[in-house]
């Protein structure tokens, strides 16, 4: 085979598929429980609501519903997948892998995979992962799952950090694009080790295993320094989305959407003004879900899709900033 003749593989997104729980905690449920009022959360965070598990849901059951619309949607037959990836900090259990979990329970016999923890960007590290798998050669229908019970680490007695987070997932299906151009164009992704002691949970590691006194401190809960984080968002997620779009040629008037992990409205106002891209083509669903870290960005781009925001060569833009830190980004042509 001539090779200089042979046309690069390039990865797509070919469908998307959500869930999100049926309890909705408002801010209103939230002032029965901690120190705050809706007026405090909406002007600081833009949320006014989020999901919340019911008993008998979890991080697998999410996913497997998630997943089982997605099939659906795109006339997929389990037996067809090849790779299975679930993004999460809450996985079902710390072994076996939450991937595990929903291979068993939704038949796909035929796959492998295993659970990528990035936190806030772990959709983002999944979707890169899941497009070099596919540019290889190596695999052609991969499903890449963005989900989170953060209901399962939530201290509700900490104003700081309850009135943020949320539970919910999404989906995608990831194959080789069979037309030129269209397709994942480019992927960043970046780790910032320093940011470790600003937004993590101190136990049940094997650093601090669970013991009376680790649950006694409330050390299972999320712990956030939510003014630290709150700078090195804004600056992560802007630098590491001009960086891509630099990389490739292109600057914030040439995107047609954007959609930005969903952590804190003033958050995304900021990098999209750093990105100067319009706010008309910036994508905002936080004040509906919360903050339901790996699920924000599938689940934006499952409502883009069900809104028509995002249309068949749309030139969109993905970014995310995680605990970890993680960053990540990707720039794609959307293919359907």
């Amino acid at each position: 085979m001539n090779r200089s003749n042979h046309r690069p593989i390039l990865a797509k997104i070919s469908g998307v598929g959500h869930y999100m729980p049926e309890k909705v905690l408002t801010n209103h449920d939230l002032e029965k429980l901690v120190d705050t009022n809706d007026e405090w959360i909406v002007s600081r965070t833009g949320i006014s609501e989020r999901r919340i598990v019911a008993d008998g849901e979890f991080t697998s059951h999410m996913s497997v519903n998630a997943i089982n619309e997605l099939l659906e949607t795109t006339d997929t037959d389990v037996s067809e997948i090849d790779v299975i990836i679930v993004a999460t900090v809450t996985p079902d259990r710390l072994f076996p892998s939450t991937a595990c979990l929903v291979q068993e329970k939704i038949g796909a016999k035929n796959c492998w995979g295993f659970d990528l923890s990035a936190a806030c960007s772990g959709f983002v590290f999944g979707l890169n992962t899941a497009s070099r798998f596919v540019e290889s050669g190596a695999y052609k229908k991969i499903i890449v799952v963005g989900v989170d019970t953060m209901s399962s680490i939530m201290n509700y007695k900490d104003r700081n950090t309850c009135i943020l987070f949320g539970d919910g997932a999404g989906a995608v299906l990831v194959e080789p694009s069979e037309e030129e151009g269209f397709g994942i164009i480019d992927s960043l992704s970046s780790i910032d080790g320093s940011g470790a002691e600003h937004l993590y949970m101190p136990a049940g590691g094997s650093e601090k295993p669970a013991s009376h006194e680790t649950v006694d401190a409330d050390e299972h809960y999320l712990h956030q320094d939510g003014k630290k984080v709150y700078i090195d968002a804004v600056r992560g997620m802007a630098d590491i989305s001009i960086k891509i779009l630099e990389k490739n040629g292109l600057n914030g008037e040439d995107i047609d959407l954007f959609i930005p992990h969903q952590a804190n409205k003033r958050i995304i106002d900021s990098t999209a003004k750093r990105l100067k891209i319009d706010s008309s083509k910036v994508v905002i669903n936080i004040g509906s879900y919360g903050n339901t870290t790996a699920g924000t960005i599938p689940l934006g781009l499952y409502d883009a899709v069900q809104d028509g925001r995002l249309k068949k060569g749309y030139v969109t833009v993905l970014a995310a900033f995680g605990a970890g830190y993680t960053l990540g980004s990707t720039l794609l042509k959307w293919a359907y």
